[in-house]
């Protein structure tokens, strides 16, 4: 989100509610991670990625809101696809119930500081048919993520209004 480039008018982009258009600055950026299996063995990149991307939306605009949304998944197995070959956890890696509490941790410790808000949303999903997907606890996903939603509005609301003093 930011003011479009002059020249340019936004449009809709199918799909989606909010219109699309080259921006000058970011007032509102996010970065959105999945880690699905081999958390751990991500969490490095995935923690550098997430802060880098912050930094990149400071850089352009250093009054830029910062936004970062990370799911995690809790399921009991995984299976991961790299052409016809499957790879199952268990028999490679271990399963994401396993490491998402230590994922978790870590991205609260190292990323979460990078960001004026910062989201963990646990789901299950196995990679499966027929590809069940679950949010964990449902109702408090929900009021979590209308809280952030609530608190970034409220905070654009605030820096828009100053801007037109």
């Amino acid at each position: 989100m930011g003011p479009v480039l002059p020249g340019y008018i936004p449009r809709p982009y199918e799909g989606h509610e909010v219109l699309i258009a080259p921006t000058a600055e970011v007032d509102m950026g996010a970065e959105v991670k999945i880690l699905a299996k081999a958390m751990i063995k991500q969490i490095d990149r995935v923690i550098s990625d997430l802060c880098g991307q912050s930094r990149e939306f400071k850089t352009k605009s250093p009054d830029a809101i910062a936004v970062g949304i990370v799911g995690i998944n809790v399921a009991s197995r995984y299976v991961s696809f790299e052409g016809a070959r499957q790879y199952p956890t268990g028999q490679y890696g271990p399963h994401p119930f396993q490491e998402a509490a230590e994922a978790e941790r870590r991205l609260l410790a190292s990323a979460e500081p990078c960001y004026r808000e910062f989201l963990v949303l646990p789901f299950r999903a196995t990679n499966e048919p027929p590809f069940e997907f679950a949010w964990v606890r449902p109702s408090e996903t929900r009021d979590r993520y209308a809280a952030v939603l609530s608190r970034l509005t409220r905070e654009y609301g605030r820096r828009s209004a100053r801007a037109t003093i």
